[in-house]
């Protein structure tokens, strides 16, 4: 009689659970992992120690210093709210705050608007577009106080170069520094042409991230120049021209190099900024506790103004 074997009635293996982890095994993970992450703060110590020396250390000594008598020949003196009292009944520091303010107005209207219409008509360019670019991106090479100097020599009141080309076409000339009116502008536009070379490279890079079939599109739909840089251009950069226009409002609220060098604060207190005062307060009066207080309301000004703006952003994106 012949056998007959069911697959059913085939034995079944029985299943093994997995093995538990062991205590050994865990404490090895933990060893490894513990041993890793100190490699990897031993790597980062070296940019810890600078950044705690050079950064974190000088931001919490000079909040301390605003609280302090501090002229570095006597021990410091904590006075808590006086030298805050003492900005607050100079009479030049709501000038200092007014013509900062009117400096950034103006590098707003002039500087932001200048740069990102340079990039434009050089992305638009077929041909040089290198040689452009890099004759827009020298000044930025150039130190700021050798640009000072040199547009200095260009608002000469007699030999300088504007003055000269006004005289040549029958204009009278200018008291371009000279004068309350136009002393600021000045200012304006000299550091306006020396940091427009990297705002400009920034928005070429920007640029050349929007797709071409946008433009095609534009194109044929009958959309003329203008038509394409307001619904095509400017929206796909807009984030760009955000972060840069706050990037710009941070960097003018802080100029000093230009009122320094090319008119000292003159004339009559027309071109005195916050950091150019803070820069008397400290090397001529002598006073770095005062000086550091107004340090602070600058930073809490700045620290404030880019929390709203990026909030207020956000929401509107």
């Amino acid at each position: 009689m012949s056998t007959i074997t069911s697959r059913d009635a085939s034995p079944v293996a029985p299943r093994r659970s997995p093995p538990a982890r062991s205590a050994q095994d865990r404490a090895g993970r933990l060893r490894r992992t513990v041993a890793d992450n100190l490699t990897a703060y031993g790597f980062l110590s070296a940019a810890l120690v600078v950044f705690a020396l050079f950064s974190w250390y000088p931001i919490v000594r000079g909040v301390l210093l605003g609280f302090q008598q501090v002229n570095f020949v006597t021990d410091p003196v904590w006075v808590g709210w006086e030298n805050f009292e003492r900005l607050f009944a100079d009479p030049l520091f709501l000038t200092a705050w007014r013509n900062t303010l009117l400096f950034t107005g103006l590098a707003l209207v002039i500087g932001f608007a200048i740069p990102f219409a340079v990039a434009v008509v050089l992305n638009e360019l077929r041909h040089a577009k290198g040689y452009f670019r890099m004759v827009v991106y020298l000044p930025v090479m150039l130190p700021p106080v050798v640009v000072a100097i040199l547009w200095k020599w260009f608002y000469d009141p007699g030999p300088g170069l504007f003055n000269t080309l006004l005289r040549g076409v029958g204009l009278p000339p200018l008291a371009w520094l000279n004068s309350t009116d136009t002393s600021m502008l000045s200012l304006v536009l000299v550091a306006t042409w020396a940091s427009m070379g990297s705002a400009t490279l920034i928005y070429l890079a920007a640029l050349a991230t929007i797709p071409g079939e946008l433009y095609e599109a534009a194109e044929l739909d009958g959309a003329n120049l203008w038509q394409r840089l307001r619904h095509v251009t400017i929206p796909q950069t807009r984030f760009v021209l955000l972060v840069m226009m706050l990037m710009q409002i941070i960097a003018t609220m802080q100029v000093f190099t230009e009122p320094y060098v090319m008119t000292g604060g003159g004339p009559e207190d027309s071109t005195v900024t916050v950091l150019l005062l803070l820069y008397r307060y400290a090397f001529t009066y002598n006073d770095f506790g005062t000086a550091s207080a107004m340090s602070l309301l600058l930073f809490v000004f700045l620290g404030g103004f880019s929390a709203l703006y990026l909030r207020l952003t956000r929401t509107r994106s």
